[in-house]
């Protein structure tokens, strides 16, 4: 199986911290290195994950990146896009994208969840990601 990641920049150590984790998890898995994709921010994610699907090269897309809260409605959108565009993404292409975006109100909750311990939304989305085209290709 092949895989994607799709990362947003915005925030580069966090960014680093998710593919790490992802990345990991990908090669316990037996899958290898993901193809990792920069864009710029979270809200970018879910067309970067629809050219990674539909491309046929990937079993499954990572969509890692964070973002967080700020004093303005921004934040709201930015999640609330994000996520509705990733899911829609999976659902028309059949091809399995986990979301793994931080959302938080601070960096201090972002670095809690961005890898090194139980909480790594990077590695939890790279295994989201292959349980899935294993349950695809197992079904499909």
């Amino acid at each position: 199986m092949t895989f994607a990641i799709a990362v947003a920049r915005f925030y580069e150590d966090l960014a680093e911290r998710l593919v790490g984790g992802a990345q990991a998890a990908f090669a316990e898995a037996g899958a290898g290195e993901a193809d990792v994709f920069d864009v710029p921010g979270a809200f970018e994610l879910p067309m970067a994950a629809k050219l990674a699907a539909e491309s046929g090269r990937y079993d499954g897309v990572a969509c890692l990146g964070a973002v967080i809260r700020g004093e303005t409605d921004h934040y709201d959108w930015v999640c609330a896009e994000a996520a509705r565009g990733i899911q829609d993404v999976q659902l028309r292409t059949g091809v399995p994208c986990a979301f793994g975006v931080l959302t938080v109100d601070t960096m201090e909750q972002a670095l809690a969840r961005s890898g090194g311990d139980k909480r790594d939304s990077g590695r939890h989305a790279a295994e989201a990601v292959v349980a899935l085209a294993r349950l695809h290709a197992q079904l499909g």
